[in-house]
């Protein structure tokens, strides 16, 4: 077994990946403050969402199911993102992986049953 000593010289491509990398943020920042329009109007200022015009103030009581919704979404998303894993080595797992996975799935269904029990999905009407 043999080792090798690393120098300098072996670093050069990480290098100068990021010396291009920061060269290129710095550049866009650079030309697009340069190029920017200094045009101010009225609407111009104004906030713009969707096409949908500012009406009130921002500052209203959103509805919890709002925010629930939400996160569940995020949870089951990031739920799909730890089936990937298990897919790419599913013949290497063999039985124990797929006991495994359906305690991982079990549990996210006791959560989401629990949610639909609380009503968290049900909008008001």
């Amino acid at each position: 077994m043999t080792t090798e000593n690393s120098s300098i010289v072996d670093y050069f491509p990480l290098l100068l990946q990021v010396v291009v990398a920061g060269g290129f943020v710095i550049f866009t920042l650079f030309v697009t403050h340069i190029l920017m329009p200094r045009l101010k109007t009225k609407n111009k200022e104004e906030n713009f969402e969707c096409g949908i015009e500012s009406v009130g103030n921002a500052r209203f009581p959103v509805s919890i199911r709002y925010f629930m919704t939400a996160i569940l979404f995020v949870l089951f998303d990031v739920e799909v993102i730890f089936f990937y894993p298990y897919a790419v080595n599913f013949m290497k797992l063999e039985l124990e992986g797929l006991f495994a996975v359906l305690i991982f799935v079990g549990f996210f269904l006791l959560g989401f049953l629990y949610v639909l029990k609380k009503g968290a999905l049900e909008w008001e009407k």
